[in-house]
């Protein structure tokens, strides 16, 4: 994934004010554009900001919500909680990883979708529930999931 020094510095620059919070906002920045932390837009944000390459990275290990690896256009995360596992998630999950071709935690080949799995997204009484690019989709199926496939298809197509 390409990235271009005077963005990153523009990102860095919208958290300028170098409180506690701005490492994280940055990095949060930088994950919503490029889907992941690329190395080489860490270690730029390290020596912008002043700080430490090894605490960029302790920061970006520490929370799940940072990836180090290049995730798809379309996240789609599958809860197999408790309530969600014996409402059929699994089911779900196996019937979305047969259609994508990939297994959780991976992204298909064309990087239009990435695949993960979650212990509980606390929407219990919604079970099985699917997360798309953060939408929430309760009671779901595999007839279901193939609904919500055919709709960001669609929807990327009368993007492009």
């Amino acid at each position: 994934m390409d990235y271009s020094v005077r963005e990153v510095d523009e990102i860095i620059g919208h958290h300028c004010d170098g409180g506690d919070g701005a490492l994280i906002a940055i990095l949060e920045e930088m994950q919503a554009r490029y889907r992941y932390l690329p190395r080489d837009v860490m270690i730029l944000v390290s020596e912008r900001v002043g700080i430490p390459l090894s605490q960029v990275y302790s920061v970006a290990t520490f929370y799940n919500a940072f990836s180090l690896e290049r995730r798809g256009r379309h996240e789609i995360c599958v809860c197999v909680g408790t309530a969600c596992h014996v409402r059929g998630a699994q089911r779900v999950l196996t019937h979305l990883e047969n259609k994508l071709g990939i297994k959780a935690g991976e992204s298909t080949p064309d990087w239009n979708y990435y695949l993960e799995t979650v212990n509980c997204l606390g929407a219990c009484a919604l079970g099985p529930i699917v997360v798309t690019d953060g939408q929430y989709h309760g009671q779901m199926s595999e007839r279901k999931a193939d609904q919500l496939l055919l709709q960001i298809e669609q929807a990327y197509q009368e993007e492009v």
